[in-house]
């Protein structure tokens, strides 16, 4: 142990954990690895003062007058700009108490030109920066020279990055760091992962060919790595906050006001609270809700997600690590590890959809060694309070969910050649063994390189005659870009983040709010009131990919929604779901939660069935809409969606007609016009995985889903310019643009492989073909329960009222709008009635939930 971090400890009153010190002795013998523990136990002193200690056996204490700074030692790799600044504060502390020749600095879209300039020179001894950033230096060809003395690179939060092109980014770029600097030590951070020993094989690479590889085997061999578990306990205290009375409990939506009361009594008890929500559109709605009823909380609450300006956001930072706020509406914008240990616990809106984000969420509060993270639960609605159940079940027996690495990214890969190529050049052979380091291209073949080797030398068959698309070329078997022109228009479009078009919104003599999706302002008409970062604006004019607006007098406005919506239910808490239904199955009902939620499971089991983990239970019930029938796989909302859509599909193509479907996180809604006269065997071959390639393909309209996959595709490739800063393109350009390149493949160049990666990202992204597919092939093993419910049962009502009453935001004519909704009224009663035949007092509390609607006015 090196005597003065020993000493800067005790004087912290600090002691280190053993898997501090396990980490320091392991990178001390050379090794790298990942570190896995609870957030807020001190693993970024873990990893940082291990080269810290190594530097510091060699320095001479004589040389304490140095005036110039250690040159670079370390990277650090983080996957957010806001965890930037609190990094660089803990990094800079010990350096500062031990009066270390170390320099701190973080490199981010934030940091001014003239020291980003300086940078690309003269690194100071550690440098923060994002994987865009990283990849950007790497473009330079003086990089090489300045990363010379680099001993290690850090990956912060790198669940985040695992199974996200970003990660596949990062993945190319320690590919080429590790060829520069053979010996170059790698270590990763992850606080919530269930798949940790993939996790570190993905981070550390392949080894190279030729090192330590058996000549039999076809590709690089996993290179060694120490994945150190940071076991110190940290003491979690979750609690679930339960409605007074189940009679008028929502058993549907996802807005929770209903739960107001308890949560601004448990907002009183506390110095200061982050509120999560799981959407921005619920944040900015409890934000404004929050303020009127607590008007003489004043400043001391805000509004805090990732839409909002980046300077907005800041403040709220700074006061919230100040002890200044009392309440923070966030969403995930806040999810990482930002250190804010003024806050005293945390507030869950809704289900939180995945163990591990649970336990990501907890962890923001008691955000320091020996101190317990709180999180409070609010459930919006009956259905997440045996998810809350589930979720500390899952918690106990530490049930976290994997995060699935990418594979053959073509895409980002071709970005790389060229990033590549712009720095310090390449030669064929050795490029190729240097990306099949990377774990996401190990498998990549002969033919898939030489095409992304001529995509970025000619653009390929269809684009050979346009010089633009000859990005990089050969001199001497070195390939480099030689036109700094396109050397520029590069450099602006590395990285992997696509969303759609945003327009800033401003006042129009005033600052920047923030960035809202072109889709929602494009809906808006000149006047109309919307609800942004905490302000009720009216929009003015939309000019120059800019939203201008003034505050307005309304108190209300319409919730901006984005696109990606609600989160899906991960598998592990399907499954813990389906292991508390199993429990109230058999009469057993463990935990308040569950307690609390025992009449609508009763209800459940009286009306219809409860199905146990092995069954899938299939309902069927009739109203003046129709025939419905419900599904309940609990494989989660986009699976759920897909399944739908698929069994309507194979339905309507036997039996032409017109079938609607809806689908939440447990089940599934078919309604048609005609009867349901189906045999299980009937529904075992629907539900069947055979030609669900094909039978997805064509009905979900999979070529449409691919043309817009492509144009994310096409703009990472670099097919696609989003236009300066200030000055971008939108949305509909983007789409035209890229849809020609689409058609014109399609046409002339049927084996570009860009168009078989859009195909495969539709699959195994937008329909999630891999869960759906094992979920089907899980239905084929249940046993079907059939049940006849004369009325909605407590699991379809949610799906039911999901369609009906989806809450929208809407900029449709008056009339056309007070049309719409008493049609929907009048759908509402006429489903009411069929559930008055024969039960009065359950008839008196439906009655009851239909007046509780919003009034048409």
């Amino acid at each position: 142990m090196n005597i003065p971090i020993e000493s800067w400890f005790e004087n912290r009153g600090w002691k280190p954990f053993d898997f501090q010190r396990e980490t320091w002795d392991a990178y001390l013998r050379g090794d790298s690895g990942v570190v896995h523990a609870p957030t807020g136990v001190g693993k970024t002193y873990a990893v940082s003062l291990g080269p810290l200690i190594e530097w510091m056996k060699g320095w001479d204490g004589a040389e304490a007058g140095l005036t110039e700074p250690a040159p670079l030692q370390m990277l650090w790799i983080t996957p957010l700009r806001a965890l930037a600044n609190d990094t660089v504060k803990n990094l800079k502390a010990p350096l500062t108490d031990l009066r270390l020749p170390w320099s701190v600095e973080m490199r981010t879209g934030d940091t001014p030109t003239t020291i980003r300039e300086r940078q690309r020179t003269r690194a100071p001894s550690i440098l923060v920066l994002t994987p865009e950033n990283l990849s950007l230096m790497l473009s330079y060809p003086e990089t090489e020279k300045n990363f010379r003395t680099l001993r290690c690179v850090v990956v912060d939060e790198w669940h985040e990055l695992l199974g996200s092109k970003r990660g596949v980014q990062t993945e190319l770029a320690l590919a080429r760091l590790r060829n520069w600097l053979p010996h170059l030590r790698t270590w990763g951070l992850s606080a919530t992962l269930g798949n940790t020993e993939q996790a570190m094989e993905v981070l550390l690479g392949m080894r190279a060919e030729g090192l330590g590889q058996r000549p039999e085997s076809p590709h690089p061999a996993r290179s060694p790595g120490v994945l150190i578990q940071g076991d110190h306990p940290k003491q979690t205290v979750i609690e679930t906050l339960l409605p007074d009375d189940m009679e008028h409990f929502p058993w549907a939506g996802h807005m929770g006001l209903v739960m107001l009361p308890q949560v601004l009594e448990t907002l009183e008890k506390a110095n200061s609270t982050l509120l999560f929500t799981n959407t921005r559109s619920q944040a900015e709605m409890w934000f404004r809700t929050l303020l009127n009823e607590r008007p003489e909380w004043g400043t001391r609450i805000a509004l805090h997600h990732g839409s909002m300006e980046k300077d907005i956001r800041r403040n709220v930072e700074i006061q919230l690590r100040a002890g200044e706020m009392k309440c923070v509406v966030c969403t995930s914008s806040l999810d990482l590890g930002v250190d804010f240990s003024p806050v005293d616990q945390v507030i869950q809106l809704g289900g939180p959809k995945g163990v591990a984000r649970l336990l990501q969420r907890a962890g923001r509060s008691g955000h320091q060694p020996g101190a317990i993270s709180r999180i409070v639960c609010v459930p919006t609605q009956a259905l997440e309070i045996v998810e809350f159940g589930a979720v500390q079940d899952a918690i106990f027996k530490r049930q976290l969910e994997a995060r699935r690495p990418l594979e053959r990214c073509l895409d980002v890969l071709v970005q790389h050649l060229v990033t590549v190529g712009l720095g310090s050049g390449f030669r064929q052979e050795a490029m190729l063994s240097e990306v099949r380091t990377a774990h996401g291209y190990r498998q990549l073949t002969d033919p898939e390189w030489r095409w992304c080797l001529h995509f970025v030398t000619g653009g390929g068959p269809a684009l050979g005659a346009y010089p633009q698309y000859s990005k990089v070329v050969e001199r001497n078997k070195l390939f480099n870009v030689p036109s700094p022109q396109i050397g520029r228009l590069h450099r602006m479009s590395i990285g992997t983040i696509t969303s759609d078009s945003m327009l800033k919104v401003q006042f129009m003599k005033g600052g920047v709010l923030g960035t809202i999706e072109e889709s929602f302002v494009s809906r808006l008409l000149p006047g109309e009131a919307f609800s942004f970062a905490g302000h009720i604006l009216q929009l003015l004019q939309i000019r120059d990919m800019t939203a201008y607006v003034k505050r307005s007098s309304n108190r209300k406005g319409a919730i901006p929604r984005w696109m990606g919506g609600r989160l899906p239910l991960s598998t592990e808490l399907a499954a813990a779901v389906r292991q508390k239904l199993n429990e109230a199955k058999h009469d057993q009902f463990v935990g308040r939660e569950m307690e609390k939620v025992k009449p609508v499971l009763e209800l459940q089991a009286r009306w219809s069935k409860i199905p146990a983990p092995d069954e899938l239970l299939i309902e069927q019930t009739s109203s003046q809409e129709g025939h419905h029938v419900f599904l309940f796989p609990f494989a989660g909302r986009l699976v759920q969606q897909g399944l739908s859509s698929l069994l309507a599909y194979r339905l309507a193509r036997d039996l032409p007609q017109t079938i609607r479907v809806a689908a939440n996180d447990y089940g599934m809604e078919l309604l048609s016009l005609k009867p349901w006269n189906l045999s299980e065997v009937d529904w075992r071959r629907y539900l069947s995985a055979e030609r669900l390639m094909e039978d997805l393909m064509e009905c979900l309209n999979a070529t449409e889903m691919a043309r817009r996959r492509f144009r994310d595709i096409a703009r990472i490739a670099g097919l696609l310019f989003q236009g300066y800063p200030g000055a971008g393109k939108s949305t509909k350009q983007l789409q035209a643009s890229s849809s020609l390149f689409y058609d014109v493949f399609v046409r002339y160049d049927p084996g570009n492989l860009l168009i078989d990666q859009a195909r495969r990202e539709v699959l195994e992204s937008q329909l999630e073909f891999v869960r759906l597919k094992e979920a089907l092939e899980e239905i084929q093993t249940m046993k079907i329960v059939m049940a006849y419910p004369r009325r909605l049962s407590p699991l379809a009502f949610p799906i039911w009222s999901e369609r009906m009453q989806q809450s929208q935001v809407t900029t449709e004519p008056w009339g056309e709008r007070i049309r719409r909704m008493s049609l929907q009224r009048e759908e509402i009663e006429s489903a009411m009635k069929i559930t008055i035949q024969d039960d009065r007092q359950f008839a008196e509390r439906w009655k009851k939930r239909v007046a509780a609607l919003p009034e048409i006015k």
